[in-house]
C-alpha cells in the first residue's frame, strides 16, 4: 500500500547497509502479517466473543466490520500523513496505537469497549501499513525491492490462513481460563517488539509540511460508511424502525456529499480523471460487488459450521483451510502469468468458478441440511477459494490497465481502500442475511445466503466487458509515484 501522491520535495534518507535493509524488511513483513491476522481472527472467534460478552448477534456482525471499516476509510489518508509528517513518525504512532488497541480488545469487559478497540486497531493499522512500503521505496536498492515484494505474497497468504486457525486453537486451549482473550493479548508482545525494532532501525525523515490533506473528504466518507453500516446491521438485527432507515439515508446523502467534494476540492483524495476512466470505475464496481460477496461468504461459512453444524472453533478453522489454500494457489497462478496472458478473461473465469463453487455448496446443503459432513464441504470450499483468489488478484490488476502514470498512485490507494471497505460491508451484510433467516433453521439461512452471493456475483459479470482488456504492459517502477499494485484482500 502506498501513499496516493508523492510530494515534489522529500527528505532523502542516508544510504543503509544491506543487513539493515533485511532487518527493515522483516519488520515491515511482521507488522503487515499482524494486520492480516488481526483482521481475520474474528472470522472464527466472533461467536465465542459474543457469547462471553453477552453481545448477541449484533456484536458478531460488528467485530470484523469495525476493524475493516476504520482501516478502509483511513487508508486513503494514511500515506499522505506519512508524506506530510514523516514515515518513521507515523510508523511509530501506528504500531504504538495498534498495540494499545490490542490490549484494550484483550481486556475489554463489554461489547462497547471491544468494538471501540477494533475501530482503534483498524485506524492505527491504516496509519501504519502505508509507511512501511514508502520507507522501503526510499531506502532499498532496486534488487532488494524486487526480492521484498516477492516475499510479501506468500507470507501474507500464510497469515490469512494462520489468523483463523490460530484463533480456533487458542480458544480451544483456553489458556489460563482466558478463552478468546489471548488472541489479542499476544499481539501486545509482538507489537512492543516491533516498536522497539522500529525505533532502532527506521531512518529519520522530516516529511514535507506543504502536502495538503483533505480532512473534509475523509470525514464525509467515514460518516457515510458508518451511517450505512450502522443502519444495515441494526435494521437487520432489531427491525427496520425509523432509526436504522434514517441512518442508511444519512449515509447515502453523506456519500453524495463526499462525491461532490471530490469534484470540487483543490487536492481530492481520488484523482478526478480516474472517475472519468470507464475501465477503472468498472473495475471498482466489479471489485466492490465480488469482494462483498466473497468476504461475506467466508464469514458466514464459519458461522454456519459453528452455529449450524456445532463445530468447535478449532474444527471450523481447520475446515476453512481448503478455502484459503485455493485462494493462495489461485493468487500465485494469476500473478505467475495468467493475468498477463488472459487479461480480463481471467476475471470472467474467476467469477464463474466462484458461482460454480457456491452452487456446489448449495446443492450439498439442500441435500443434507444441517447434517452435511464437514469433510463433504472441503472440495466445494477449495473451488470457492480458487474462484475468489482469481478475482481478488485479477480485478485490481486489470482495473489499473488504463491508468496513466500520474494516476497510478491514487488508483492503487483507492482500490486498496475499496477492498477493505468491501470486506467490512460484506461481513456485515451477509451476516445480516444469514441471521435474518436463521429462525427457519441454519441450513435454510445458509441456502439463502448462497443464493444472494451467487446472484450478486452474476450481476457483476456484465460490467467486466467495460474493464480494460489487459493489465498495464509495463507497471510503474517501484519508487515512482505509481508504486506497487494494491494488495490482494485477505480471506
Amino acid at each position: 500500500m502506498t501513499s496516493l501522491d508523492k510530494p515534489d520535495t522529500e527528505t532523502v534518507p542516508a544510504p543503509v547497509s544491506r543487513r539493515r535493509m533485511w532487518a527493515i524488511l522483516g519488520l515491515v513483513i511482521v507488522v503487515d502479517a499482524l494486520d492480516v491476522i488481526d483482521g481475520t481472527v474474528t472470522n472464527i472467534a466472533a461467536p465465542t466473543i459474543a457469547a462471553d460478552l453477552d453481545g448477541g448477534v449484533s456484536l458478531i456482525k460488528w467485530l470484523g466490520p469495525a476493524y475493516m471499516l476504520a482501516m478502509g476509510i483511513l487508508l486513503l489518508v494514511g500515506g499522505r500523513l506519512g508524506d506530510k509528517f514523516g514515515q518513521r513518525r507515523l510508523f511509530l504512532i501506528g504500531i504504538g496505537g495498534f498495540t494499545l488497541a490490542s490490549a484494550l480488545a484483550g481486556f475489554a469487559p463489554d461489547p462497547v469497549l471491544i468494538i471501540i478497540a477494533r475501530i482503534a486497531q483498524g485506524a492505527f493499522g491504516a496509519l501504519l501499513i502505508p509507511q512501511g512500503m514508502a520507507i522501503m521505496m526510499k531506502v532499498f536498492s532496486p534488487d532488494m525491492i524486487a526480492k521484498a515484494f516477492g516475499l510479501f505474497g506468500p507470507i501474507l497468504g500464510v497469515s490469512a490462513v494462520v489468523g483463523p486457525v490460530l484463533a480456533g486453537l487458542i480458544i480451544d486451549a483456553d489458556m489460563l481460563g482466558l478463552s478468546w482473550r489471548p488472541i489479542f493479548l499476544l499481539t501486545i508482545v509482538l507489537g512492543l517488539a516491533a516498536l522497539l525494532a522500529a525505533i532502532k532501525l527506521l531512518p529519520r525523515d522530516d516529511g514535507d509540511r506543504t502536502v495538503v490533506i483533505d480532512g473534509w473528504a475523509s470525514g464525509l466518507l467515514g460518516l457515510a460508511m458508518l451511517g450505512m453500516m450502522y443502519g444495515l446491521i441494526e435494521g437487520s438485527t432489531n427491525g427496520w424502525t425509523a432509526g436504522p432507515v434514517a441512518s442508511v439515508a444519512a449515509g447515502v446523502l453523506l456519500f453524495a456529499a463526499f462525491a461532490y467534494r471530490q469534484r470540487t476540492a483543490a487536492s481530492p483524495l481520488i484523482v478526478p480523471s480516474l472517475l472519468k476512466n470507464r475501465g477503472f470505475t468498472s473495475g471498482m464496481l466489479v471489485g466492490l460487488v465480488s469482494f462483498i460477496a466473497g468476504t461475506g461468504l467466508f464469514f458466514v461459512l464459519s458461522l454456519f459450521m459453528q452455529e449450524g453444524l456445532h463445530a468447535s472453533p478449532r474444527t471450523a478453522a481447520l475446515n476453512m483451510v481448503p478455502l484459503t489454500a485455493g485462494l493462495i494457489v489461485a493468487t500465485f497462478a494469476a500473478m505467475g502469468g495468467l493475468v498477463t496472458k488472459l487479461g480480463r478473461t481471467l476475471v470472467f473465469v474467476g467469477l464463474g468458478i466462484s458461482i460454480i463453487g457456491s452452487g456446489w455448496l448449495l446443492a450439498l446443503v439442500n441435500h443434507s441440511g444441517a447434517d452435511v459432513s464437514l469433510w463433504a464441504l472441503a472440495p466445494a470450499f477449495l473451488v470457492i477459494g480458487i474462484g475468489t483468489g482469481l478475482c481478488y488478484t485479477t480485478i485490481p490488476t486489470i482495473a489499473l490497465g488504463d491508468a496513466k502514470p500520474e494516476e497510478a498512485g491514487s488508483a492503487s490507494g483507492s482500490l486498496t481502500s475499496m477492498q477493505q471497505l468491501s470486506t467490512a460491508i460484506g461481513s456485515a451484510v451477509m451476516a445480516s442475511v444469514f441471521f435474518g433467516y436463521a429462525s427457519s433453521g441454519y441450513a435454510h439461512a445458509m441456502q439463502v445466503t448462497l443464493v444472494v452471493v451467487m446472484a450478486a456475483t452474476a450481476l457483476s459479470i456484465p460490467f467486466v466487458v467495460l474493464m480494460p482488456r489487459r493489465a498495464q504492459a509495463e507497471p510503474p517502477e517501484e519508487g515512482t509515484e505509481g508504486g506497487p499494485a494494491p494488495e490482494p484482500a485477505a480471506a
